[in-house]
């Protein structure tokens, strides 16, 4: 239907962090137009840069970016990592093994990663993590949100909105805009959230944690790496980077100025030291409050990342989901708005995502109670640490911390639906990663025919017709691949038409397209 507003935008994106910019380059890659919106002028941060701002990339984030023709602008020399999230020179140095990951600081080692139960993944240890600063994926996803055509604007923020059944007036630096739809990607204080009035509920903190760098008299008091205590956790990494967690129910966190005295007493405290700090360069506070959306959408009002939901930055989780998130909702979004998606496909966007956060979470709390200051805690870790040494214990805690166990609830029970396809080589040798750069699905047809062939050809421009090689045909005949990489439907032989048709308009609408514009 005609809208009486002019100009008016298909997307108004809140936030311009990593995961509204990569919103924004999904939503562009399929020509629905974008306003992006972010309160500050500037931005950079010291917090983004090393070694606060690093972060470590899961596999389903790194295969994104691949399969948008990112990963090779994002990937850069890595400093050395104990994969997700981790800094193997401040935790980890001089180990004779390759740690994989943590668990609450608790160590799984490489060697001891059973990769065989993963039948379906294609790619190596060397492909499930990498790691970046905050600062340079940012500029990254800005760069190509832009070059794609999104318009971003700093120093405008949003203050408010107001949303009816075709549009949302959205207030932003004392200006107004209309669009079809917004998206808060704006943190964990999203004012979106707010203003779309979602339930936004969990658990409370239990410390106040401390990123800190810091200038000592005597630093060879502490001593490297990560340590226990009888009062909380601290890290630290030659010559003055400590991390350091205070059980004190996240009294300290974002109530007052952090102080060089006060960094020095809660330090003291934890590590069991009178060492003195003369000089604080750079500090910031977090705690382990964990909350979620109860719904990640509100008419015309969605949610993704921080706004949608909150946890520790323990594991170095947070970044990965957030991008997830963006992923799938994306060409969901786009397809919705072009007016040839399934009606109910919008609403798959939270039914999917709604269940990977709210793991994250208890992922997350599971963490902090191995953490706790106590003989309960300290009895736990014990019994983690004898678990995660072992060949099915390390795999297990790889596959989550990698994020290779990523499967979404697709009503079917072949194991490869609702995962990350693998990178299958088909004719002509084109892989599957590149066929997904444009934003559309895939349809692999491991028995060449014209059944097939033509039955695809009623979705040109959403999907793509490929022949798989023989030599790749892993037990099934066809394939199904969403924009967003995951296998929607698979037939281990030959499919009827039937069967085929009612896969592709299950996740690409009507094959004539015709619907209408959202």
């Amino acid at each position: 239907m005609p809208f009486p507003y002019s100009p008016i935008h298909d997307v108004v994106i809140a936030g311009a962090g990593p995961v509204g910019l990569f919103l924004a380059c999904e939503l562009r890659l399929a020509g629905i137009s974008v306003l992006v919106l972010k309160e500050a002028q500037d931005p950079g941060s010291p917090l983004k840069r090393l070694p606060f701002g690093l972060r470590g990339l899961s596999a389903p984030t790194i295969e994104a970016f691949a399969r948008r023709g990112l990963l090779g602008d994002i990937a850069q020399p890595r400093p050395a990592s104990n994969g997700p999230g981790g800094n193997a020179a401040a935790h980890w140095a001089g180990q004779p093994r390759r740690p994989g990951g943590h668990f609450a600081g608790i160590q799984f080692y490489n060697d001891r990663v059973d990769t065989a139960q993963w039948p379906y993944r294609t790619q190596g240890i060397a492909d499930t993590s990498m790691a970046v600063t905050m600062e340079h994926i940012e500029s990254i996803l800005a760069a190509r949100a832009a070059a794609l055509g999104a318009d971003i604007r700093r120093g405008i923020g949003v203050e408010g909105c107001d949303a009816s059944d075709d549009i949302v007036t959205v207030r932003a630096g004392g200006k107004t805009f209309h669009t079809r739809w917004l998206v808060g990607c704006d943190g964990g204080r999203s004012v979106v959230r707010k203003a779309g009035g979602f339930a936004f509920t969990g658990t409370g903190p239990e410390f106040t944690g401390y990123s800190v760098q810091v200038e000592m008299a005597d630093p060879e008091q502490l001593e490297p790496g990560r340590h226990y205590t009888p009062f909380g956790m601290y890290t630290y990494a030659a010559p003055g980077t400590i991390a350091m967690v205070d059980f004190d129910a996240g009294a300290f966190h974002r109530t007052q100025p952090i102080t060089r005295g006060h960094v020095q007493t809660v330090l003291r405290r934890i590590s069991g030291t009178d060492v003195t700090v003369t000089a604080l360069t750079l500090a910031t506070t977090w705690t382990d409050r964990a909350c979620q959306a109860a719904t990640y959408r509100a008419g015309r009002l969605l949610l993704a990342g921080d706004a949608a939901h909150i946890h520790s930055p323990l594991g170095g989780q947070g970044l990965n989901l957030g991008l997830g998130d963006a992923m799938n909702l994306g060409w969901k979004l786009a397809a919705t708005i072009r007016g040839d998606a399934p009606a109910d496909l919008l609403d798959s966007y939270a039914a999917e995502r709604h269940p990977v956060g709210a793991q994250i979470l208890d992922w997350s709390r599971a963490q902090v109670a191995l953490m706790r200051p106590d003989r309960g805690a300290r009895a736990l870790e014990a019994i983690i640490r004898d678990l995660i040494d072992t060949r099915d214990g390390a795999t297990y805690f790889a596959a989550r911390v990698w994020g290779v166990s990523l499967r979404y609830d697709l009503d079917s029970d072949h194991p490869l639906v609702g995962c990350s396809a693998p990178d299958f080589e088909l004719a002509g040798g084109t892989g599957l990663t590149a066929l997904l750069a444009d934003g559309k699905g895939v349809l692999i047809d491991f028995d060449p025919g014209e059944p097939l062939r033509t039955l695809a050809g009623r979705w040109t421009g959403r999907i793509h017709y490929v022949a798989g090689r023989t030599g790749d045909r892993p037990g099934f005949s066809a394939l199904l691949i969403r924009p967003d990489g995951i296998v929607a439907w698979a037939s281990e032989t030959a499919p009827g038409r039937a069967e085929a048709t009612e896969a592709m308009t299950r996740w690409f609408g009507r094959p004539d397209g015709k619907g209408e514009r959202s």
